[in-house]
């Protein structure tokens, strides 16, 4: 897969050198070791635990200090990381690794076949992991077996093929982490084997990594070898766009991600600062629809919403045209991508308020909005408060004054904490979840739309139409990519065109703005979030 990440460089190839005689001389960078990053980030963890985190937006910071398998390269393929290698048996069951014989996780444990197959084991336990995908993914596993001390074997009920996505990504921890009394929140008893080690939590405030100086197993695709450059790293959290932006040209940072398509100028072409932005991976931020609860139930109502609003005018207001439109229900740079509904809803108040009449919602309030035996149409859409970035504020509010304008629909956003987050998706009580997530190989696809008592993590529409089981079967039951790609593109059309079981709106995207002096920041090479900090140096510390 060809990367669709672009970038503005404003770093020279020189250093700018200046002797006692004030002669100013010019030499080749080269990286240096030393110095400490303070990074600004638009999102706080909501657990420290990387394996039950599933903000993708934090995966920036827990990457520091916990790795997978295998690393991946820009086309999707895998390469050696913590195991050297691994096989699949021929009835696509049986998943080996060989693992590498130098690997201590940062607390001076032994990492082997046996710790590795506790992690797969324990991520098979909802007392452990309910309500977290990597539950539903690990539900697939039979059972996990060690030969040796470096080969560890996991076997499946039947052929799902995008478990090695899984398998090669999962984050691991230490053996005794499971004892933990921090093992559901994280902390510092957590041990990983990165090339940073948790120091310091501040809640609300920052994170602090200081540099593993035994690190010496970088994936095979990372730019060096050997422990990081940095001593050590903070991640300060900075909810606001605008303050991120602040921050870095006065100083107080030096890098930002999350840049908004206002104040990506600030940084275009600008000598003093590098700027980059890359597409993610998987599933666009959409509304999806509860078929279960509320207006939503009745099919015609979300075909009017479908059909009726515009967002893509919305979406060049807000974001200056610095975001991408998405039509389906995966990323444009996904292998796995069907283009085949680009275009073909929206924008058609005409057929939405037919809809709507034939509903039965013809009768109007005092201020404009549709109802039925006297109720008012009204659908609640929540928004997790630990998922607000990107203006996606401000966008819900432009979607909300238009379906007001256009259809006569009330949408009251709702942006809740954590545990009424929880609460309400219990429930099922709300009429709309906004949502994205960056799995890919057809895992964002299975969390948004397998039953929610058959593996769906993340179904938001609580649909359980009869009608996707198979095609989300067929499509996990192959390794051939084209043939996958027909059953979702079936999937995409009944369940977006069809049901209208979500509203995909954009596809999110990072971004990465850094002082002239910091080098080495920029994207995975597959799933396109930004990079840890394992490669940045700086040229002045």
């Amino acid at each position: 897969m060809k990367s669709h990440a672009t970038a503005v460089r404003a770093l020279s190839a020189l250093a700018l050198l200046v002797i006692s005689s004030g002669q100013v001389l010019y030499a080749a960078e080269q990286p240096q070791s030393g110095g400490h990053l303070t990074w600004g980030v638009e999102s706080e963890p909501n657990t420290l635990n990387p394996q039950l985190n599933g903000q993708s937006k934090v995966e920036l910071i827990l990457r520091v200090a916990y790795e997978s398998l295998l690393a991946r390269k820009p086309d999707g393929s895998y390469i050696p990381w913590l195991a050297t290698g691994y096989s699949v048996s021929p009835d696509g069951k049986t998943y080996t690794f060989t693992l590498r014989d130098d690997v201590t996780f940062s607390n001076g444990e032994k990492f082997n076949a046996n710790a590795v197959a506790e992690n797969f084991r324990h991520a098979k336990e909802p007392a452990y992991c309910a309500g977290a995908s990597v539950c539903a993914l690990a539900a697939h596993i039979a059972d996990v077996t060690t030969s040796d001390d470096n080969t560890v074997s996991i076997t499946l009920k039947q052929p799902y093929s995008p478990f090695l996505s899984f398998a090669s990504g999962l984050k691991l921890i230490s053996p005794s982490s499971w004892a933990s009394p921090q093992l559901k929140s994280g902390g510092t008893d957590l041990a990983g084997t990165g090339p940073f080690v948790l120091q310091r939590y501040e809640k609300g405030q920052q994170i602090e990594f200081v540099r593993n100086p035994h690190y010496k197993w970088a994936s095979a695709n990372a730019a060096h070898q050997g422990p990081a450059y940095l001593e050590s790293v903070t991640y300060r959290f900075l909810p606001e766009s605008s303050v991120r932006t602040g921050a870095l040209l006065s100083g107080q940072v030096d890098v930002i991600e999350g840049i908004s398509g206002n104040d990506a100028g600030e940084f275009k072409d600008n000598p003093d600062y590098s700027y980059q932005h890359a597409l993610n991976t998987g599933t666009p931020y959409s509304l999806f629809l509860n078929v279960k609860y509320g207006p939503t139930q009745a099919l015609k109502v979300r075909q009017a919403l479908l059909q009726g609003l515009d967002v893509s005018p919305i979406l060049q207001s807000i974001y200056r045209g610095e975001r991408t439109r998405t039509w389906g229900i995966t990323s444009p740079i996904d292998p796995l991508y069907d283009d085949s509904l680009n275009g073909k809803y929206g924008n058609n108040p005409d057929l939405a308020n037919r809809l709507l009449d034939e509903a039965g919602w013809t009768t109007r309030t005092s201020d404009g909005i549709r109802s039925k035996d006297g109720q008012p149409l009204s659908i609640d859409i929540i928004q997790a408060q630990a998922t607000v970035r990107d203006q996606r504020d401000v966008l819900l509010q432009a979607l909300q004054a238009q379906a007001r304008q256009r259809l006569g629909v009330d949408l009251k956003i709702r942006y809740v904490d954590a545990g009424t987050y929880t609460e309400v998706r219990n429930t099922g009580k709300f009429g709309s979840i906004a949502n994205s997530n960056t799995d890919t190989d057809g895992i964002d696809i299975e969390n948004h739309y397998l039953p929610i008592n058959g593996g769906g993590a993340i179904n938001y529409s609580r649909t359980d139409a009869p009608e996707i089981i198979p095609l989300l079967q067929g499509a996990s039951q192959t390794l051939d990519n084209a043939t996958r790609k027909k059953f979702y593109g079936q999937l995409q059309e009944f369940a977006v065109l069809q049901q209208a079981l979500a509203i995909p709106l954009y596809e999110p995207e990072d971004q990465i703005a850094a002082a002239s002096y910091v080098h080495g920041v920029g994207f995975r090479p597959f799933k396109q979030m930004p990079e840890n900090a394992y490669d940045v140096w700086l040229s002045k510390h």
